[in-house]
């Protein structure tokens, strides 16, 4: 879907998986694409690396460019390309370069305290 706007937000965005915080920032980006749900983007750097093992997989995106994806592995459980983000994104959404986004419905994700 294409991408209409990319939008910086100060809210606070944690993300758990089996109840472990594997991420947590202020310095997330709002994706907004035609016909989807918002998704949030959050700096690698915020992700706790002990966590993430990059994995093969790798998609395109006609309206970000090529993703790649991380496993997260908490308590010795994996949950397989459950993160992705975009090195080098198409120039339109340069914006999430160096962030990455995990499935909503695979995590828990809260935003200033409410699930989303």
């Amino acid at each position: 879907m294409p991408v209409e706007r990319i939008a910086p937000t100060d809210s606070h965005v944690v993300v758990e998986v089996g109840g472990t915080v594997v991420a947590d920032t202020t310095g997330a980006r709002i994706l907004y694409e035609t016909n989807l749900p918002p998704r949030y983007y959050l700096p690698l750097n915020d992700v706790h690396a002990t966590f993430l093992t990059p994995t093969d997989t790798s998609t395109h995106c006609p309206y970000k460019g090529d993703a790649r994806y991380w496993t997260v592995t908490v308590d010795g459980i994996e949950h397989t390309d459950i993160v992705w983000g975009y090195d080098k994104p198409i120039p339109e959404a340069a914006d999430i370069g160096g962030f990455v986004s995990f499935y909503p419905a695979r995590v828990n994700l809260t935003v200033d305290g409410t699930e989303i």
